[in-house]
Formats: structure tokens, C-alpha cells, sequence
């Protein structure tokens, strides 16, 4: 649908599946190296997802995909802490995003007319990895996970061509960071070698590099090809340069490799020159890019600019387009999500997409089937979406592509126009689409075996209680067992108990034996004693994805405030619910998903027998940011001098302030800039500290 033509309500109902997909797209590219959407697909999604935070800023989710970076790391490597966080980038697609970004960078900083210069180098597609030296010597290498924690993958990269070992004339501690890849040359070599062994052949070179880097066995990785390009830095104890380009010189001079295509551009019109340049260099390159990125050159510029949540202010990524295809669209099929959501997939006859094979594609939902959006509006130019249609789909990554365009001279003459179920396909319950909701939802709820399974999935995922030996295959299995089954989370941990008194025991069935059963049943017990945030993350609460479970078990801090809020928080008029709304980033339908869980008679029954069953741990206080307003909740207003909002904001975040966009009796101080209007009126009504900006300057040391 037409973002311009959303209700608040559809735009609530928007965001929470954006946050759904684009979550399951992150864990499947970044932790399984297997993702299941193309790039083209996620990027579109993405700024879709943008555009509808910018109309309703109001309504933005702690579980924002705009807010994301990566996914959790891997099982098999050791978990690490990144000393410094490894951002993500933000996205442009067209000349007008390149120019939009050069007059945000210079709106921030308040430089209208003075000359800003970018450091320009194509974006390689292939494994983040971050790379730690000590006094010159390599001492261990990160994949980038989630962005906070990677995983510890030293022992490989040290077989990697253009990582050295030992550098000279480097500060005590630097960690190098960029792109290990393969080349095409060795990628076509590489699956050459495996079909003559009757082994895997990887799809593409990217996921050649993240399965070779990722290999227990070194060995392995020891006989592939990977090289690196260094491009950026973490954790410094002395700066490498003054500029971008500088530093990268610097690094060059270490021994690292260094793309030769980076170049210096003086503004807008000199960067899509590059672009353009390298654009028409991609197919002869012997290396996968998918577009350029800008960075300010200026350090002492970047270091003004700081960072969003998850993306730097000043580096952006120009993406290339995406690639097309025509194929048959054989069947469409029904996917029931956990929580009910009926999900249409498009299975495909097998086409080749810029040298990938894809044979599925999403189809959202039944307006986008049948060539609308919610309000009525044209997609496609209003041609719907049939079985044995020829279409044209699109792709820029391995992935499940999006279908662009329906050839309707090819189309069969006993092509039907697809009817949407109304009754849920695994269970026969209706599917009902609420009013302002784009997707059909199975109203079975846990007597939905696909429901259950899914959310018994969700359970024991990575970022929830990640249970080793208890995967989703395992999960399946038990769900449906007679003997010892699992129908909910609480049954997991009864799960021992009830095998011991069971005359078929699990170590006798296929698949399992007496070592693994001892290694399922002491890994559960581990998961007994659970941080609180995984567990509120795990419950499945839709809208509650880890970044919103990190905001509630922070704020409560224990379970049993969290559920005697929960339970004291029925009444919308009470204050345990304008302390959850309170809390920044939980919004009004967060607020009344969490809540109408621990009032739903069935669901609250669930989590009591799970509690019963666990001993949660109470979440640990942040590191504290020794400032004279950490802590404090802000909020600027007025027109600021001295540096723009923008730039005032992330300077009062960086020492630990929260900042507010609105006055309330829990406000510590207002920052007030010229015009300071109804806001500065509120603050003196309410008692609030008021403050110029020259005080709030003065205040934290920047005068």
C-alpha cells in the first residue's frame, strides 16, 4: 500500500510485519549464510519500513529493522565482545539519495557552503570481519555477529591472504577491519573441485568466503581461497591519520590490502562520477561488489557527525540495481507464521538470476496478489498474480526474489485469479484479516499446530533460550511425539522427569543415544537460570523482538516487577501503564501485546508453568556514563546556534542522557533554543530545570 494513503493504524500494523521479516531476513543472511530474501528485496522493505517511521515517528518499535545490525552469532565459535561496535550502513539507491546525503551531512554540521570532501571505494560483497593487533601482533579476528558480539574466528583468518601476522609502526592496540571475499577466478575453481568430489557447490562467492571463514576445522578453511580488503578500524589507542583516505593510506602501508578503486571526491557531482566509473568496471572485476560507499574524509568531521543506532551519520552505501529475471510461477503456497500470519509463497520453475538459481519468491499478502495495496491503489499497474502466470522477478543477492511485473500475453487461458483462504490450512480455523492489518491471521491460536510448533521454534532459537540439541528439527519431532511430547515451553523442562518415567525412552529411539540424551538434559538444566531479557524475548509477545526485551527487562529489572506491572498495567488509565509507555520505545501496540498476554487466561496459564519451572536472572545495570547528565531525561526545543538539534541529541546520548521528544512530569531538564514555545511552557508549569543552550554547553564542558 501506498505509505502516503496508511491510517495510524495500518502503519502500526505495517511495522510490525516489516519487523518480522526483516528480522527473520537478518538471522538468515548474517548467522546461516543461507538468507531467504534478495538484497533488492530487504533494501526496498528497508526504506519502506524508513519512510513509514518518518510519516509516523511516534509509532517507531524498540525492534526497529532501522535499528538493526547483523544477527546473532553462530553456534560452533566462541562469543566475543566487540571492544567497539560494528555499525551497519545506510542505504542510496539514486542520484537524489547521494545529494540527500551530502545536504544532511552539511544541514547536521551547519556548513552550508563550505567544501566537504568523501572518501568513495566500491562495497565488496563479502564477510565483515574485524581484526585485533597488540603491540603489532595479530592476537585475535571477530566475524561481526549482531554488531556487539562476533564470533572468535583468529585460528582462520590467519590463513588468510592480505592479513599479515605482525605489522610495524602501529599504535599499541589498532583493530583493522574489512572484507574477507573470494575471488570469482577461485570461486569458479573452488566448485569446480567440489562437484569432481560429489561435494557441496556454493551459489555464489559471497557465501563461498562466509562458509570457508566459518569452518570449525581450519584445515578446511586453510585450502580455500580468501583474501581481504581493509577499509575502516575499531578500537584505537592513537589515531592512524586526519582523513579517511589518510588512514587508508596508512593501513596500505602495514601490509593490509587496500581496494585500488577507492578515490578522493570533492561532492556529490564527483561521487556518481565514480560511481559510474566503477559501475562500468563491475563485470570485469574479478571480485563481487554491489555498489560504492561514501564516507566523509574529514575524521574530525565523522567524529562530530557520530552515529544513529545502528549506522554511522557520515558513510553511506550506494547500492547498484537490482538484476531480472522471467520464469514460470508454478504454485503458490501458505505459510503459517507463530503468530498466525498467513504467508503466501511463490514456487517458481528454477531460473537463473545473475548467475544464481532461484525458485521462490514472497508474494506478501492478498492486496499484493491481486495487484493492490490495502487502500485500493494500483501495484504493477494492476495486473494480479495467477498460477502458470509468467513473471518477471528481481533480485541483488542468493535469495528468494520479489516478482516485478506479470506477462498477461502469456498467460494460461484457464488461469484463475487466486483465491485467499479464509480458513487456516493447518488447522481448519477461520483467518480473519482485522481492519488495518495487511495479512489473514489463523484465529486457531495453540491448538494451531503450526502456531505452536513455530513458537516452540522461537523458544529455543539463538537469541532466546538456545538450547543446545533442541533445534527446530527436534522441536518438530517432539511437538508431534505421543510418548513424550512437547506442547508447550514448560514441557521442555519436564521433559527428564518424564523420560525417566517413561517405558520407551528417548536414548532407544532413532537418533539418539545415551550420550546425546545426557548432553539434551544438562543443557536444558543450564537454561534454567536465563537472563531476563532472553526469557520476555522468548515468550513470543508479538511485537517483542530482542530489542524490546532488552528495553523491558532493563526497565524492570526483575521478573516478578515485570509481571506484577504487566498484571497492574490492565487499566489504561493506571500508572503501571504510563510507566510502560514511558519507557522509550515501547509505543502503544507493544504496550497492549505485552500486556494482553499476562491477561489472556490460556497464555498466562502457559507462562506460569513455565516460571515455575525456571529461576530467571535479573537484568544487570548498564555501564554508567560518568557525566553531569547521565541518566537524565532531556528534551530540546527552540532553534539552537550553536549546533544543529540533530547534533545536540547524539552529543547528549553519548553522555548517558535519554532524550525525549516531549515534556513530562519525568523530564530532569529542558534545553531551550530561540522560539522555545509550548514545550518551555509545560516544563515551568510542570517544575522542569530550564536551561539555554549556552548553559547546557557550559554544563557538560564544551564551552
Amino acid at each position: 500500500m501506498d505509505i502516503d494513503g496508511l491510517s495510524k493504524q495500518q502503519a502500526k500494523a505495517e511495522l510490525a510485519r516489516l519487523a518480522q521479516v526483516l528480522g527473520q531476513a537478518n538471522r538468515a543472511y548474517h548467522t546461516n549464510d543461507a538468507p531467504t530474501i534478495s538484497d533488492a528485496e530487504y533494501d526496498a522493505l528497508k526504506r519502506r519500513n524508513g519512510a513509514i517511521e518518518a510519516r509516523f515517528p511516534e509509532l517507531k518499535r524498540a525492534d526497529s529493522p532501522s535499528d538493526m545490525i547483523g544477527a546473532a552469532p553462530a553456534d560452533g565459535f566462541k562469543k566475543v565482545k566487540h571492544a567497539k561496535r560494528m555499525m551497519s550502513l545506510g542505504n542510496a539507491f539514486n542520484d537524489e539519495d547521494v545529494a540527500d546525503f551530502d545536504a544532511r551531512i552539511r544541514k547536521f554540521l551547519m556548513l552550508d557552503d563550505a567544501p566537504i570532501a568523501y572518501c568513495a571505494e566500491p562495497k565488496i560483497d563479502g564477510l565483515s570481519l574485524s581484526i585485533r593487533y597488540e603491540a603489532g601482533k595479530m592476537v585475535q579476528a571477530l566475524t561481526r555477529g549482531d554488531g556487539e558480539t562476533g564470533e572468535d574466528v583468529t585460528a582462520n583468518a590467519r590463513t588468510i591472504s592480505g592479513i599479515p601476522h605482525r605489522i610495524e609502526n602501529a599504535p599499541d592496540v589498532l583493530e583493522v577491519r574489512g572484507e574477507v571475499y573470494m575471488a570469482r577466478s577461485d570461486f569458479l575453481a573452488l566448485n569446480a573441485a567440489q562437484t569432481a568430489k560429489g561435494d557441496k557447490v556454493f551459489s555464489n562467492p559471497r557465501n563461498a568466503a562466509a562458509g570457508s571463514l566459518r569452518q570449525l576445522d581450519v584445515s578446511i578453511t586453510k585450502t580455500r581461497p580468501l583474501m581481504f580488503f581493509a577499509y575502516a578500524w575499531g578500537e584505537l589507542s592513537a589515531p592512524l591519520a586526519n582523513t579517511q583516505i589518510g588512514a587508508i593510506e596508512r593501513l596500505a602501508q602495514m601490509g593490509f590490502a587496500t581496494n585500488p578503486l577507492t578515490r578522493l571526491c570533492d561532492g556529490p557531482a564527483q561521487m556518481l562520477d565514480h560511481y559510474a566509473e566503477i559501475e562500468r568496471q563491475r563485470a570485469t572485476l574479478d571480485y563481487d561488489i554491489d555498489g560504492v560507499v561514501y564516507k566523509v574524509d574529514d575524521l574530525s568531521l565523522q567524529a562530530r557527525l557520530g552515529f544513529r543506532s545502528t549506522t554511522p551519520r557520515w558513510a553511506i552505501a550506494h547500492k547498484f540495481p537490482a538484476e531480472l529475471a522471467w520464469t514460470w510461477l508454478e504454485h503458490i503456497d501458505i505459510q503459517v507464521g507463530r503468530t498466525g500470519a498467513l504467508s503466501p509463497v511463490a514456487r517458481l520453475s528454477p531460473v537463473t538470476v545473475g548467475g544464481v538459481v532461484v525458485s521462490n519468491a514472497t508474494l506478501h499478502n492478498e492486496d499484493y496478489i491481486k495487484g493492490r495495496d490495502s487502500k485500493g491503489g494500483e501495484i504493477r499497474g494492476g495486473k494480479d498474480i495467477r498460477i502458470g502466470d509468467w513473471v518477471q522477478v528481481y533480485r541483488a543477492g542468493d535469495v528468494i526474489p520479489k516478482i516485478a511485473d506479470v506477462d498477461l500475453a502469456k498467460r494460461p487461458a484457464d488461469a484463475l485469479p487466486f483465491v485467499f483462504p479464509d480458513m487456516c490450512p493447518e488447522c481448519g480455523s477461520p483467518a480473519l484479516r482485522e481492519e488495518g492489518d495487511a495479512v489473514h491471521r489463523c484465529t486457531g491460536g495453540l491448538i494451531c499446530p503450526a502456531q505452536a510448533v513455530e513458537k516452540l521454534k522461537h523458544f529455543v532459537s539463538r537469541g532466546a533460550f538456545d538450547i543446545e540439541g533442541l533445534g527446530a528439527k527436534q522441536i518438530e519431532a517432539f511437538y508431534f511425539d505421543e510418548a513424550l511430547p512437547i506442547k508447550e515451553p514448560a514441557d521442555i523442562f519436564t521433559l527428564k522427569l518424564r523420560d525417566a518415567g517413561n517405558l520407551g525412552k528417548l536414548k532407544n529411539r532413532d537418533g539418539w543415544g545415551e550420550t546425546s540424551v545426557k548432553k539434551l538434559f544438562a543443557a536444558i538444566e543450564m537454561k534454567r537460570n536465563i537472563p531476563l531479557a532472553r526469557l520476555i524475548f522468548a515468550l513470543g509477545i508479538r511485537h517483542t523482538g530482542e530489542n524490546v526485551a532488552t528495553l523491558l527487562a532493563q526497565h524492570y529489572r526483575s521478573w516478578a516487577k515485570f509481571s506484577a506491572a504487566m498484571q497492574a498495567a490492565s487499566d489504561e488509565q493506571s500508572e503501571a501503564w504510563e510507566e510502560l509507555l514511558a519507557i522509550d520505545g515501547v509505543g502503544d501496540a507493544i504496550a497492549k501485546s505485552v500486556v494482553g498476554a499476562f491477561h489472556n487466561d490460556t497464555e498466562r496459564a502457559m507462562i506460569d508453568r513455565l516460571i515455575a519451572e525456571l529461576s530467571p536472572q535479573d537484568a544487570q545495570k548498564r555501564d554508567a556514563v560518568e557525566s553531569p547528565v547521565a541518566g537524565k531525561t532531556l528534551v530540546f526545543t527552540g532553534t539552537l546556534e550553536k549546533m544543529s538539534r540533530a547534533e545536540a541529541k547524539s552529543q547528549a546520548e553519548a553522555l548517558g542522557a535519554k532524550v525525549s521528544g516531549s515534556v513530562s512530569k519525568k523530564t530532569d531538564l529542558l534545553i531551550a533554543g530561540a522560539k522555545a514555545g509550548s514545550k518551555a511552557t509545560k516544563a515551568a508549569a510542570l517544575g522542569v530545570e530550564v536551561i539555554s543552550e549556552d548553559d547546557w554547553l557550559t554544563l557538560i564542558g564544551a564551552t
